[in-house]
């Protein structure tokens, strides 16, 4: 683990999560282990970064019966869960505003709405995918309706980038420049696009890739919840997670100012979650964190 001089002297701004128990049930004969991180940086007063873990149980409680030796409750040993992270923006504390309430938004349509408990196959898997971007078109409406109310908060907006996962599948949602990466085999793997013009350019051939880190144009953000109109894009992938498989969210506020190849050995080398997300932080402040910075990671074990 790395030294943390830094981290101690600014301790008091960390946010750090507080997920669901490490003994909880499996999902599907996977146990996942979490660990996340948020930090304003060294150069911003506010942190708008938000982010959530949360676990999906199905239960049943039994208020009366003539059944002999019947528990009271019963719980299933299928979990779904629930990680975002979002990136706030829009000057003073919009950006605050609108990523507080693009997490709370989507967290309220998962617990009443989405339909988590589906075996994820054929016709299913494709109503899941349409519930999943409602999840964040209804955080678009949301955001934009709360900034009519109050001229202040005109044209806030936020990246969300969204991992559910039930079993070993795992579906990515995302919208904007904050990331999702899978550490697979000793390989990094970005699994989610930058909604920037910058990557407009190289997508179009007009820069190189390695151009696109340094590029003027790569904080101009395409696609977010909220902002000047209705509308969002939701990228939708699916994919299968492996044991010892590394899941990591987090803002640009990291991948900013820390390389792939660093985020993958932190990645590799990290015992545990805990680790991995406080490591990842360190990087970005000792590289002087110009943004908030936020991470989760999820690490899955498969039974």
């Amino acid at each position: 683990m790395m030294p943390s001089p830094e981290i101690l002297v600014d301790a008091a701004h960390i946010t750090k999560s507080e997920p669901p128990p490490q003994d909880s049930p499996r999902s599907g004969g996977v146990r996942i282990e979490f660990g996340a991180l948020s930090h304003p940086g060294k150069v911003r007063e506010n942190n708008e970064d938000q982010f959530l873990v949360a676990r999906l149980a199905k239960s049943m409680q039994v208020f009366k019966t003539g059944l002999p030796d019947a528990g009271t409750t019963y719980f299933s040993e299928e979990d779904g869960y629930l990680m975002i992270v979002a990136d706030g923006m829009g000057g003073a504390a919009a950006g605050e505003r609108a990523s507080a309430l693009a997490v709370r938004t989507v967290e309220e349509f998962v617990l009443n709405t989405l339909k988590w408990f589906l075996h994820l196959e054929g016709k299913e898997e494709h109503v899941l995918f349409h519930e999943l971007r409602e999840g964040l078109d209804r955080a678009d409406r949301a955001i934009i309706e709360r900034a009519r109310r109050d001229r202040a908060l005109r044209g806030m907006g936020t990246t969300l980038t969204m991992a559910y996962s039930v079993a070993r599948d795992l579906f990515i949602v995302h919208a904007g420049d904050s990331r999702a990466y899978l550490f697979h085999d000793g390989e990094l793997q970005q699994l989610t696009d930058d909604h920037t013009i910058a990557q407009v350019l190289v997508d179009t051939g007009k820069i190189a890739p390695e151009e696109a880190r340094h590029h003027r144009m790569r904080h101009v953000v395409t696609n977010v919840l909220g902002g000047p109109e209705v509308g969002v894009h939701a990228s939708i992938r699916k994919l299968s997670v492996d044991d010892g498989d590394p899941l990591l969210l987090c803002s640009d506020g990291l991948t900013e100012p820390v390389k792939d190849d660093e985020i993958a050995a932190v990645l590799g080398r990290a015992s545990s979650p805990d680790e991995a997300a406080s490591d990842l932080v360190h990087l970005a402040l000792e590289r002087g964190a110009p943004d908030n910075v936020t991470v989760v990671v999820a690490r899955y074990q498969l039974a």
